[in-house]
């Protein structure tokens, strides 16, 4: 069996145990938005171990946009690098759980329209994209 390595941060840890000892009926808001989120299982890039993180909710038709924004840090996600080399993922939106795969975008027109799809959903997102020099990465899920 792999490893589950829990989020180190504290508020995503419990985000995370809450989504997950509910079977998704609870913790399926983030934080105090009130925005819907989802929870993405990936594999660690480094440790193969199994990673868990709450993303928001942007969905368009069978597919999840991700969002690398990290509040606008100057810095990836790590969760970025783990999709990058296993792009295999489990995503968990509220009681529904999919095998998907992901994809980076690198279509400029493709992620403008993604984005402006997630920014709509979530338009902290462009707060985010103005406060950090780095392109912040997209991908999309989808079902395999």
């Amino acid at each position: 069996m792999t490893e589950y390595i829990a989020p180190a941060i504290d508020w995503v840890r419990k985000q995370v145990e809450l989504i997950e000892s509910s079977g998704g009926k609870e913790g399926t808001t983030l934080l105090d938005t009130g925005m819907p989120c989802i929870l993405v299982t990936h594999m660690g890039n480094k440790s193969g171990a199994i990673r868990k993180i709450p993303l928001m909710r942007v969905k368009v038709d069978s597919s999840y946009v991700l969002i690398g924004s990290m509040g606008g840090q100057p810095q990836n996600p790590v969760w970025v690098y783990n999709l990058r080399a296993n792009p295999d993922v489990e995503i968990r939106d509220a009681t529904d759980v999919y095998k998907m795969r992901a994809r980076e975008v690198s279509d400029e027109a493709e992620r403008e329209a993604l984005w402006s799809v997630s920014a709509a959903a979530f338009p902290p997102y462009n707060d985010y994209k103005a406060k950090t020099d780095r392109k912040i990465p997209v991908f999309v899920a989808e079902l395999v």
